[in-house]
């Protein structure tokens, strides 16, 4: 009886894309057991947009990308439903996920948030290592006790109001689709943390410009053992450690145009 009187809770399943085609699809039909799956793309050039479109399950909104944390504070405001499952278009929930996250939600000493463990992979076969063995975020939440701070643009951080827990099943991550994609959201990454840096006043250092990307490539290889994943833990690690040294060099250019546009406005 006590079933009865707890009304089942709903979920909405929020992503936001540009150019997933190639990833997106294995995401909606994944989620496709939430109330709402709702899609916040920024123009998509790809056809991301259309199939979105024409999907019977999806709401698809577009909206200008300013920056990741911006693109999904704009996404939350528009979930239907309290409970929210925030995915990137390259992450897969799993059928046992699936109920879990059901279990979850609808128990009445439930937290405020959980966090998700995340399986990567290379292309279609796992990353064991490489730094992501440890790899969590949070993933489900309340809405109406959470949101993302604005102090980051990039690696957004939720700030919950209440309890996390943590899921047993792993969310699945295809991290890596080719070479130019992964490399292309690195530089992406790192361009877009320069701007973080930039904004918080820190100063572009030639030390550590050359000191970062190599820690970064020895830490997530060697120490993080990402040489037991053979040549695709060299790539990740490679392309993680050229991300870094792309936040260098965008900071210094950002600095230059910055004196630069100082110079124009002196009398």
């Amino acid at each position: 009886m006590a079933e009865l009187c707890t009304p089942k809770q709903k979920i909405s399943a929020l992503v936001i894309t540009y150019n997933e085609m190639g990833y997106i699809e294995k995401c909606i039909d994944s989620v496709s057991f939430a109330d709402e799956i709702l899609v916040v793309d920024s123009y998509s050039t790809d056809g991301t947009y259309e199939y979105l479109l024409n999907h019977p399950k999806v709401k698809v909104i577009q909206n200008p990308f300013e920056n990741f944390t911006a693109q999904k504070s704009f996404t939350l405001k528009q979930a239907a439903n309290d409970w929210v499952l925030f995915l990137d278009a390259d992450e897969v929930v799993t059928e046992s996920l699936q109920k879990e996250i059901l279990a979850t939600i609808n128990n009445p000493d439930a937290h405020e948030a959980y966090w998700f463990y995340r399986k990567f992979m290379f292309q279609n076969e796992p990353l064991n290592f490489s730094g992501w063995q440890t790899d969590k975020n949070y993933r489900l939440f309340r809405k109406s006790k959470a949101h993302f701070t604005d102090q980051k643009i990039v690696h957004e951080t939720l700030v919950v109001d209440g309890k996390s827990g943590i899921l047993k099943e792993k969310l699945i991550h295809f991290c890596y689709k080719n070479y130019e994609d992964y490399k292309g959201k690195m530089l992406k990454y790192g361009q877009l943390k320069a701007k973080e840096d930039f904004y918080k006043e820190k100063h572009f250092n030639y030390v550590l410009m050359t000191v970062k990307p190599v820690w970064k490539f020895f830490n997530h290889y060697i120490l993080r053992l990402g040489i037991l994943d053979g040549k695709k833990g060299w790539t990740i690690c490679y392309l993680n450690a050229l991300g870094v040294l792309e936040r260098f060099r965008e900071l210094k250019r950002l600095e230059k145009k910055n004196e630069l546009a100082y110079y124009l406005v002196m009398p």
